[in-house]
């Protein structure tokens, strides 16, 4: 294969998990993308060949130039700074970050001159909204979140949630108070309310599988690379 036609070589830390195993799919079934293996944790058994522990024993399989990140904490912070450190950009999909955290790593990201992509929700759907939501908040300024999740979800409010509510209050709505449901039979859901004298608009995203996520993802580790050095939050910038 030549280099012009070279496939993406991607890594996967968290790759047992349940999003993690979609996403594998999605790099396997992906034109041009290739799977390098995937980093799981000390809880997790080695029974498969593409399991390891440390970025060191993935790299030893292969180099790799994208990092996927939709594992747990604190596996996701450690391998996501271990990447960015070695200049290998990073797309991270999990949450339970801190803000300062996020700071950090994103000024060795630009110190070293890799982009680190964090990814709130992989649902193209999921974007739309969020970007209709800040649209909406110039007009109805007074608004609250309802989001919804399994509950098997550590963290709350959702990333989600909370971009979603930064992005109104920076278009000018009231400080958005943010309702969180962890339920069994729930995947990724989100409904914004929105109030005004005598009137109510609501929007709603839902996430029926997780599967809604591939396409997000595909699109994010083929795009990561065309952004500049730092850190850089949400899918639409890929996209």
């Amino acid at each position: 294969m030549s280099k012009a036609s070279a496939p993406l070589r991607v890594g996967i830390a968290g790759i047992a998990g349940r999003l993690g195993r979609i996403a594998a799919d999605a790099v396997l079934e992906a034109e041009g993308l290739e799977l390098v293996g995937g980093l799981v944790s000390e809880r997790t058994p080695l029974d498969n060949a593409t399991f390891v522990r440390t970025l060191d024993d993935l790299l030893a399989r292969a180099p790799i130039d994208v990092l996927l990140d939709v594992a747990t904490q604190p596996g996701s912070e450690r391998w996501t700074r271990d990447a960015v450190a070695r200049g290998i950009p990073v797309v991270s999909g999990s949450s339970g970050w801190s803000e300062a955290t996020l700071d950090e790593i994103g000024g060795v990201a630009e110190k070293g001159r890799v982009p680190a992509l964090f990814v709130p929700n992989f649902a193209i759907g999921a974007v739309v909204m969020m970007r209709v939501a800040a649209e909406i908040a110039r007009t109805f300024p007074r608004a609250e979140i309802v989001e919804m999740h399994h509950d098997t979800k550590n963290d709350a409010p959702s990333g989600t949630a909370k971009v979603t509510a930064k992005r109104m209050e920076a278009a000018g709505a009231a400080p958005v108070i943010i309702h969180s449901v962890r339920l069994p039979g729930l995947v990724a859901h989100q409904e914004i309310i929105f109030g005004s004298r005598g009137e109510v608009l609501t929007i709603r995203h839902d996430s029926l599988s997780r599967e809604s996520f591939a396409d997000g993802i595909v699109a994010a580790l083929r795009g990561v690379r065309r952004l500049p050095p730092g850190l850089h939050v949400g899918l639409e910038l890929v996209l």
